[in-house]
């Protein structure tokens, strides 16, 4: 039996934001991240609109990237507190799953960051509280799907939170957050969204109710990502919708090691974190190598590449190179680097990394056996040993194809 989950309501398009005037209750928490919703205006019109609604309202601002179980754990104290009936979460990934963290904690104060962890094991939310996201990145689709990714810092690992509780009540995709976005984070969000929609449709989790998303997220995001990078508008109101459209497919469809080798190298290094979306920019291409070994995954990838990118190629080894020579030139068109060891500060390319070879080989054995731990990892089309995982990431580290 399969299952197939959204959020109650989700508007779209110019203006939707201001959707937030027809919530019902009596005090609202907004949760947002380190101040470019407030420089936008974007946060003082969400406040406005919810008090004209009859909220109370209380922020909890600051939200930092790759949110920690610390920050979780003091605004859940701040719900505790507050006790709100509505929780809002407007800005980019961080902020919306740092928000659906704080929002298991409120409703069962006695859950521990463990317990959150465990895959498909919350218990039933809405108690207290109910949930809005307002997404700000055209990549992450958190607004829409049962997931969040919350970072251990004392272990440096990000653990993904994965259960349909958390899917919002309510989603607002509104492209106007994103039209002063800068590059940089339109690239990487952007590959994050390519690379939920390529990972959803190989599951094994996948079904027809997630394929037809999945397809149509990777043709619009092919299409229009190099113009949103460059700044076109048109092209940023197609990303934020294509980015959904794929979060609606990962949230039921999942994902696979691509994520699972990101969440686990994010955070593992000294020199500094690897971005979430470029590293799965850097990783995609070498996960497709290795998955083509598994026949259904090869025709799938295969399918991607003549009918919905209608690239070159007669066979399905022809078709999946193509397939993997596409998501080469993107990486170069936004300025990507193509492997770890060309990985600079900010996720920019650079002829030296600042992530040490030598800490790599020192820890790629535990990040392996991390990753193939993840929650994401059980529904790639193939199950890679301790030993294929630590010659994967050395593959992602060196950008060398993959041929086991």
């Amino acid at each position: 039996m399969g299952r197939f989950t959204n959020p109650r309501d989700l508007y779209f398009g110019e203006g939707a934001r201001h959707e937030v005037k027809n919530l019902k209750g009596s005090k609202a928490v907004i949760v947002t991240g380190g101040g470019s919703m407030r420089r936008g205006g974007f946060l003082q019109e969400l406040e406005a609109d919810l008090k004209e609604a009859g909220f109370e309202v209380k922020l909890i601002e600051g939200v930092e990237s790759d949110p920690s179980v610390e920050t979780v754990m003091k605004g859940a104290a701040v719900m505790s507190e507050f006790e709100p009936d509505w929780i809002v979460a407007i800005g980019g990934g961080s902020p919306i799953d740092a928000a659906k963290a704080m929002w298991i904690k409120y409703e069962y104060p006695d859950t521990t960051f463990e317990d959150m962890c465990k895959v498909f094991g919350l218990p039933e939310l809405r108690t207290k509280a109910h949930f809005c996201a307002i997404s700000s990145t055209s990549g992450t689709a958190t607004e829409v799907t049962a997931f969040s990714i919350i970072t251990d810092y004392a272990k440096g690992i990000k653990f993904p939170i994965a259960d349909f509780q958390i899917t919002p009540d309510v989603a607002i995709v509104d492209p106007e957050l994103t039209y002063t976005m800068p590059a940089k984070l339109c690239a990487h969000t952007g590959m994050d969204a390519l690379t939920h929609a390529i990972e959803s449709y190989v599951s094994t989790a996948a079904s027809m109710y997630t394929e037809a998303n999945s397809l149509h997220a990777i043709r619009e995001i092919v299409e229009w990502l190099p113009k949103s990078y460059k700044g076109d508008k048109e092209a940023r109101k197609h990303m934020h919708d294509a980015q959904c459209i794929a979060g609606i497919a990962f949230s039921s469809g999942l994902l696979g090691i691509v994520h699972s080798m990101a969440h686990k190298t994010g955070a593992a290094f000294t020199g500094d974190h690897i971005i979430h979306g470029c590293a799965n920019a850097m990783y995609l291409g070498k996960v497709i190598q290795f998955n083509s070994k598994d026949a259904r995954a090869k025709s799938r990838y295969a399918y991607i590449a003549k009918e919905i990118l209608h690239l070159p190629g007669e066979t399905e080894d022809e078709l999946v190179a193509a397939l993997v020579q596409e998501i080469r030139d993107l990486n170069d068109k936004l300025d990507i680097p193509q492997g770890i060891k060309n990985y600079g500060k900010g996720g920019v390319k650079a002829d030296e990394s600042i992530i040490d070879y030598a800490e790599f080989e020192e820890k790629k054995s535990r990040i392996a056996v991390d990753a193939i731990g993840d929650a994401c990892t059980g529904s790639n089309p193939r199950q890679p040993t301790p030993e294929e995982m630590e010659k994967l990431l050395e593959c992602v580290y060196n950008d060398v194809d993959v041929d086991f």
